[in-house]
């Protein structure tokens, strides 16, 4: 049996040839960010052509459950099976749910087609993320990290502009068709140009705790997408998905103490970087959230701004975060120390937050979205150095699974913070009668309220997070491309 190549003196994937794998894997990413923000600035001309209003919300539920619940099977298949085939089948998949929505007849097909979507970009990004992880040292996957942040500031705000202009001038389903031409660049890039040793290993796929993860986790987002919307908060189906997540969660806990190859190694869980790590995520993700949302809120129901402008004025907060990725990662790089970044951010953010939340009719534009700059300038600070720890605090053999079990919780933020928050919302608005800027100006402060203490946990977690010496090389460079590894030659 031959040895797998270990990580000592791997020369890193350099020049030319990184910017080209990068560029291809960032396409791949982009695909999943452009197409929620183009589809929602869409969903109003699809329910008028289509119809079924009363179940277009499960367009983004679909997409949404299928991407939760498939995020960590895929890190697992790419540890398994070899990350670079399994993110191409990925944004394959991707693509043909993109094809299908934009050839949809009915509302039902779409949300069946949306939901086959969802599951490519479940394995999109823990898979593009990983790759980068494999052929960067963490000592440099700050920077990188940190550009792919501002790729995602770009993508964010660029996808209500575009959704605008395809719903205006051609279809709304070029929103989906759009996919097409970028996924076939990026999977050519990706095809050609990323070459990475594979693995056959023996393994027996743990069936059984997937299953019981997916329906955990499948429960989980039904529960608090459909709970006070599609039913009241009190009513036996949101009793029994509760009871249901609950369950499922702890015989996936059993079953992952007793498989011969789990699919989430309770030991990873352990890892108390891990540990600390993905609460933290799952605060990120929750406060960019209350942000992303609700600020334009208040400059459309407040300030009487369009929502084309709002989605304008939301950039400060898209590009505070591409900044704090950038400054965070190049800093990393410099010292080699990523431990403050996180703490930085977590008071950042509970900063931002409460500012947001003394907001009041008077008060003026510039300044509302300056607050919003402070909370994207501590995400920034904290999203994309989190990831750095977690991938520098594992084996490479388990690279994929902790990749996807962070962007997870980060997932899972804004999916329970969405229906917390838009109920503290709701308790502050009058239940009839017309909604007036006065109200609105009443009801948002506490909502950015509810935030602060979410900002203040992180804080306190983020001070038990342990610095670790950052790897100086790449777990695969010009020396380990194309070796056998584990018995088994070949380049995928």
């Amino acid at each position: 049996m031959t040895a797998a190549p270990t990580s000592t003196g791997a020369r890193p994937v350099g020049g030319r040839r990184l910017v080209v794998i990068f560029v291809g894997l960032q396409l791949g990413m982009m695909l999943s960010t452009l197409d929620n923000t183009i589809v929602a600035t869409a969903l109003p001309t699809i329910s008028r052509e289509l119809g079924g209003i009363s179940r277009l919300s499960w367009v983004i539920t679909a997409y949404l459950l299928a991407q939760v619940t498939s995020m960590p099977l895929f890190g697992k298949l790419g540890d398994l099976y070899g990350r670079k085939r399994v993110f191409l089948v990925a944004v394959t998949l991707f693509v043909a749910g993109s094809v299908a929505c934009g050839a949809a007849q009915s509302i039902d097909q779409l949300i069946v087609f949306r939901g086959l979507q969802g599951l490519g970009a479940g394995g999109i990004g823990p898979l593009a993320m990983a790759i980068v992880a494999d052929i960067v040292p963490a000592r440099q996957l700050g920077r990188w990290l940190g550009y792919q942040g501002a790729l995602f500031a770009i993508a964010s705000v660029a996808g209500p502009l575009v959704g605008g202009v395809f719903v205006d001038q051609l279809s709304w389903r070029w929103a989906f068709y759009v996919n097409i031409p970028v996924a076939a660049v990026g999977l050519v890039i990706v095809g050609t140009s990323l070459h990475l040793p594979y693995r056959r290993i023996p393994h027996s796929i743990d069936y059984l705790g997937s299953a019981l993860l997916v329906g955990a986790l499948s429960s989980l987002v039904l529960l608090v997408s459909g709970g006070g919307e599609s039913w009241p908060w009190l009513s036996p189906m949101t009793v029994g998905l509760a009871v249901t997540a609950v369950l499922l969660g702890l015989l996936f806990v059993r079953r992952q103490r007793c498989a011969v190859e789990p699919v989430l190694p309770l030991r990873l869980l352990a890892n108390p970087i891990v540990r600390v790590i993905n609460p933290i995520n799952f605060a990120s993700g929750m406060l960019l959230l209350c942000g992303v949302f609700f600020i334009p809120v208040f400059l459309q129901e407040v300030s009487g701004v369009s929502a084309f402008e709002s989605g304008l004025l939301l950039s400060p907060l898209m590009f505070g975060a591409a900044i704090g990725t950038l400054i965070a990662g190049q800093r990393v790089e410099r010292t080699g120390r990523y431990r403050r970044w996180p703490i930085v951010g977590s008071l950042l953010m509970t900063l931002g937050v409460a500012m947001l939340a003394t907001l009041r009719e008077t008060t003026p534009v510039g300044l509302a979205i300056a607050f919003g700059g402070v909370l994207g300038l501590g995400v920034g600070f904290v999203m994309q150095t989190t990831l750095l720890a977690v991938q520098n605090s594992v084996e490479h053999r388990e690279l994929g699974i902790a990749t996807s079990t962070a962007l997870l919780h980060r997932l899972l933020g804004p999916t329970v913070g969405t229906p917390i928050f838009g109920a503290v919302l709701n308790a502050g608005l009058p239940d009839g009668g017309p909604r007036t800027a006065a109200d609105f100006a009443h009801a948002l402060p506490p909502v950015f309220l509810a935030a602060v203490p979410v900002g203040i946990l992180s804080f306190l977690v983020a001070l038990r997070l342990r610095e670790r010496p950052l790897r100086e090389h790449a777990h695969f460079g010009p020396d380990t491309i194309d070796v056998p590894v584990f018995g088994v030659a070949g380049p995928e």
